[in-house]
């Protein structure tokens, strides 16, 4: 396997192929390197194809979580429950919002509109 000299880090490379559907196969070393799950992060940057592991980040709700608890009273191994409990249910309702939104990105399904959200002026 060619390794290609960056700096002083030495960056090992593969050449991989690309099917007629455009698919590719991540060498199994850099998979397990990686930790890459069955969903990856990829993007165009500086004519470069970038492929990165996936992390849905739900953690920037743990203050306003913390922050909802405190108010309504709770304090203690009380806190540390409910807060248990409320971070599954927001990081569940998160990643489902996030499959949807790649599904209608990917045209797997169709975005609602205004009207099928708030309703019609008309009805």
């Amino acid at each position: 396997m060619p390794v290609t000299a960056v700096g002083s880090d030495k960056m090992e490379r593969k050449i991989i192929s690309v099917s007629k559907k455009r698919q590719i196969t991540i060498p199994l070393k850099f998979f397990n390197e990686l930790n890459l799950d069955s969903e990856v992060e990829c993007f165009v940057e500086n004519d470069v194809i970038v492929i990165r592991p996936l992390h849905r980040d739900t953690s920037e709700f743990s203050l306003e979580i913390l922050k909802d608890l405190v108010s309504q009273g709770f304090s203690g191994d009380e806190l540390i429950k409910h807060f248990e409990i409320y971070s599954r249910t927001i990081q569940k309702s998160i990643g489902t919002l996030l499959e949807e939104a790649d599904q209608i990105a990917s045209d797997e399904k169709r975005a609602a509109s205004f009207d099928d959200v708030f309703g019609s002026e008309n009805g």
